[in-house]
């Protein structure tokens, strides 16, 4: 999915506005009276380092919102990785529309491609295993179908979407089942049958617990790769899937998918990307 794609979601058109509500819905006082209203102008969104873009159509959209008339080329496109110095986006209209949408435009983009960037370093970590990478709903409020869309465009899988998108018992809700036994019975008798059920494991006894009452998957949660190995070989013996998560590292990674994990899920995909650097400049 590309950012194009998003742009007709009415999540996405909210966010849009806004963003360019809260920092242009008063005006641009320095833009007013430095550009004059008639003065044409052409600009370039430029990497300042390399990175793996997405959100080139989002960007374009803030200008479009802002002025109609401001045309935006798209240079390079969502999930391409470019080097410091390259060329995403060529800009021409009116200066004071170009100005005005710059700050929203590039806090799109250099955010999402944050999140592209180290989604695509994520995923080259394990790309010699037979592992997957998967984001999380560590999202930032309003933004997730944009962040889980980039995180794909940068070669990462996405978990699920929303609480409806999959069961997957945690360890509150094995508190207020009273058992892990019980959690997964409940979940059995109300969930839609196209379900799997995965349940959180902190240890090898509610593994076994797990295995014996019927779950489909285990989420191996805050373990050592050792500990991983030990209890991935006892959930492979019943055919179960295996997914790890809690405090995995582009350093770490590797070693949980050689540990036996068939899907590695990390938070920081999302709510640790940093920023990348991407600016805009005129031509003089």
């Amino acid at each position: 999915m590309t950012s194009a794609d998003l742009l007709s979601l009415p999540a996405v058109s909210r966010l849009l506005d806004l963003a360019i509500d809260e920092d242009l819905g008063r005006g641009d006082v320095t833009t007013w009276a430095v550009v004059p209203a008639d003065q044409h102008l052409c600009a370039d969104v430029v990497a300042r380092e390399d990175l793996v873009v997405f959100g080139v159509a989002i960007a374009g959209e803030v200008f479009r919102r802002v002025d109609p008339s401001v045309s935006v080329s798209i240079i390079a496109g969502d999930g391409q990785k470019v080097a410091a110095g390259a060329r995403i986006l060529a800009i021409r209209g009116p200066g004071r529309a170009i100005l005005a949408g710059e700050r929203t435009a590039l806090n799109f983009l250099q955010r999402l491609s944050g999140t592209a960037t180290l989604a695509r370093a994520f995923a080259d970590s394990v790309s010699s295993t037979g592992a997957r990478v998967c984001d999380t709903r560590k999202t930032t409020p309003g933004y997730r179908v944009l962040e889980k869309a980039a995180a794909r465009a940068g070669g990462v899988s996405n978990h699920r979407f929303d609480l409806a998108g999959g069961i997957l018992i945690k360890d509150n809700h094995i508190a207020a089942a009273g058992s892990i036994a019980a959690a997964i019975a409940r979940c059995r008798a109300s969930a839609p049958h196209s379900l799997r059920v995965e349940i959180e494991v902190d240890d090898e006894s509610q593994l076994r617990e797990a295995l014996a009452a019927g779950c489909d998957m285990v989420l191996l949660d805050n373990m050592s790769p050792e500990q991983v190995t030990r209890l991935a070989a006892v959930a492979r013996e019943r055919g179960v899937f295996v997914e790890v998560s809690g405090g995995i590292t582009l350093d770490t990674a590797p070693a949980y998918a050689r540990a036996g994990a068939d899907i590695i899920s990390s938070g920081a995909i999302t709510h640790s990307a940093p920023a990348v650097d991407i600016a805009l400049d005129f031509a003089r």
